[in-house]
């Protein structure tokens, strides 16, 4: 498919100035030149051209929004001077599997001052003596080369990246809300407080519950004494009764004694 018709697709009914990010991955150039791609992509920052059969990048719109430029697989062998002047904010470019040979070649770069990261791999200048010291010390704005620092630290990929910057997002936010766990500790506080008054209401209840039985328990004791003491009463009353009923008995007796002996 010819770049230009890849474009159309790519855009999806969007208009190309509302465009960050386009791929136009293994699609065939025109006499080796970029078609289709002007200046109203004013919002690129990510632009990706592998194995189209590139090798000239005259026609290269101004994009200065753009950020990461994916070059690889091309035949490009000069020209690299463009960059500096159509992208100058580029911080990525990988121009691995192309026809560069030479450092003067990539001198040209010196002018791409936010230059982070650079790759080379699979081009004829990496077969250079001291290649990576030479362009380390060329290109002295640039931390990696083919993936790695001076120290041979691996750079980070582009999804470590963003999950660092939401990281350190989320630690702003964090500041500005506060530290983190200090309401979580205001509510368990809260709800310790509500534990021990609960407790102390329970405690309290339990001590009015013993409070009642033991009032209670007195009753019913007192009750119980007030009917022994009634029953003892009624017992003595009944044995005065029996006790006068023999009195009177014995005096009737003593009595009929009497009127025996006087006839």
């Amino acid at each position: 498919m010819e770049m230009k018709k890849r474009i159309n697709l790519e855009l999806r009914n969007r208009a190309p100035e509302e465009v960050t990010e386009l791929v136009l991955d293994n699609c065939l150039c025109v006499n080796g030149e970029i078609e289709g791609l002007n200046d109203t992509f004013k919002k690129l920052e990510f632009l990706s051209m592998a194995n189209v059969e590139l090798s000239s990048l005259a026609r290269l719109p101004s994009l200065n929004k753009l950020r990461k430029l994916e070059l690889s697989d091309n035949i490009i062998s000069g020209g690299l001077e463009v960059l500096a002047e159509k992208c100058p904010n580029l911080t990525y470019l990988n121009l691995s599997g192309n026809k560069i040979k030479d450092l003067s070649t990539v001198e040209a770069l010196q002018n791409l001052k936010n230059l982070k990261s650079l790759d080379l791999f699979n081009c004829e200048i990496t077969n250079l003596e001291d290649y990576r010291e030479s362009i380390f010390e060329l290109l002295q704005q640039i931390t990696y080369l083919d993936g790695f620092d001076q120290e041979d630290n691996e750079a980070p990929d582009s999804e470590e990246e963003e999950e660092d910057g939401d990281e350190d997002d989320e630690e702003e936010e964090e500041d500005e809300a506060g530290p983190p766990g200090e309401y979580e500790e205001e509510e368990e506080e809260e709800e310790d407080d509500d534990e021990d008054e609960d407790e102390a209401g329970s405690e309290l209840g339990e001590g009015e519950e013993e409070v009642g039985l033991s009032y209670l328990m007195k009753e019913e004791i007192q009750d119980e004494e007030d009917d022994d003491d009634y029953v003892e009463e009624g017992e003595e009353e009944e044995e005065e009764e029996e006790e006068g009923l023999r009195g009177e008995k014995r005096k009737r007796d003593a009595e009929d004694d009497g009127d025996e002996e006087d006839d």
